[in-house]
């Protein structure tokens, strides 16, 4: 039976076990017309599969399932794509394999309930909904190149407990008008942004705890790894608390006072919204570390909500939409994280850490542009632009202090 948001590769796989057979051999009953993604351990558990109409009625006979039941259990089971599905051999079963996005491996003890097997299953789940609130499991991504499926929240019942709550969150954002997917991203960027530099904070007490007792009680001296696989399920409490905080029109309302209201002045390092924000995630002395992190998330979400203010007259634009995450603010992923720190192992140090994060072509461009600012300051400068030389610094203050002649007086 298919679990609900499974991948379809995931059902394929699980069917294999099935009948004792190993998964290469079952994907044989269709044409494959391209090869999964692959990292350092095999094929990626995130890999999915796309069928064309003759591959799902293949599967549907495999699984003993009638399609319209795969069609809504499987998110991926009806996705066309023209490069299979149109030509001349439409009519053969085949599949393409691409990448499935928001992928974590489903709770092993729910697949069991649910099918009868103890099964690795990979699921579609967003990040609002990787607790298991019935096993006590953070449900992990499924596209890293690591061997763990869920982290233990027995001793951080504050997690669990932030699941439950964010239900009433997303309502709240459909009564604002906006999509809960949006606040969440936006929530999450925040207090991962926090998350990163609470390393420099002496008051932070309440994460470190909270990682240890995830890590299965502490952490080691594998500390580096286990801020990247839980950095997630740690933060999710604050991050459920900062989207509701988000939400709330009376902390808009601070924004605007602390702007200046009609009177335009730049925000204020001890603004009451930055101050209040900290309240409600539990760290009173927050507001003014938050206040000054200048080009991160919250203070865009500020600024939008007072451009939003001002311009009620006008017609919106994308600038005023203060729930728009841009690129450059969207955390890192727990596999770039992993690919990053693998390589800085590799090569004894950060110096390739953006190496392992950018495409090959921008690497090639970032190359380029440092190549030629290099060059650019390598150039010598014209005779009247030579900068001053420390020569002439003591020069022009030992004639500063020389005493005046008696001829000036």
């Amino acid at each position: 039976m298919p679990l609900a948001g499974e991948l379809t590769s995931s059902l394929i796989h699980r069917a294999a076990d099935r009948y004792a057979l190993p998964a290469a051999g079952v994907l044989r009953l269709w044409t494959c017309r391209n090869s999964p993604a692959r990292h350092g351990g095999g094929v990626r558990a995130d890999a999915e599969v796309v069928l064309n109409g003759a591959g799902r009625n293949v599967l549907a006979e495999l699984c003993g399932v009638e399609p319209a039941v795969l069609a809504r259990a499987l998110p991926a089971f009806t996705v066309d794509d023209p490069k299979i599905s149109t030509g001349r051999e439409a009519a053969l079963a085949q599949v393409r394999w691409q990448a499935a996005g928001e992928a974590a491996f489903a709770c092993r003890l729910c697949t069991a309930r649910r099918t009868g097997q103890a099964q690795r299953a990979v699921r579609y789940l967003p990040r609002w909904q990787r607790v298991c609130v019935r096993h006590g499991r953070w449900l992990l991504d499924a596209d890293a190149d690591q061997p763990l499926e869920h982290l233990d929240l027995h001793g951080v019942p504050e997690v669990v407990a932030a699941q439950r709550r964010w239900a009433g969150v997303a309502r709240r954002a459909g009564r604002a008008g906006a999509e809960g997917a949006e606040v969440f991203a936006l929530a999450h960027a925040v207090v991962a942004r926090w998350w990163e530099e609470a390393l420099h904070w002496e008051r932070e007490e309440i994460k470190p705890h909270r990682l240890h007792r995830v890590a299965g009680g502490t952490a080691g001296t594998d500390l580096q790894r286990w801020r990247i696989v839980g950095r997630d399920p740690v933060i999710f409490p604050e991050v459920v608390a900062v989207a509701d905080a988000l939400l709330d029109p009376a902390m808009a309302e601070l924004v605007w006072r602390d702007s200046g209201a009609g009177r335009p002045r730049p925000l204020p390092a001890d603004g009451a919204f930055c101050r209040r924000l900290g309240e409600r995630v539990g760290r009173d002395w927050l507001g003014p570390l938050s206040a000054v992190d200048y080009g991160g998330p919250l203070l865009a979400w500020m600024s939008a909500v007072i451009r939003r203010r001002r311009d009620q007259g006008g017609l919106p634009g994308w600038r005023d939409d203060p729930w728009r995450l841009q690129r450059e603010q969207q955390p890192a992923t727990m596999a770039g994280q992993l690919r990053v720190m693998a390589a800085e192992a590799q090569s004894g140090g950060s110096a390739t850490r953006w190496r392992a994060t950018v495409s090959a072509e921008h690497r090639f461009r970032i190359t380029q542009l440092v190549k030629e600012a290099g060059e650019q300051l390598q150039a010598p400068l014209p005779s009247r632009e030579r900068p001053p030389t420390a020569l002439t610094f003591r020069r022009a203050d030992h004639a500063a202090q020389k005493p005046a002649s008696h001829s000036a007086h």
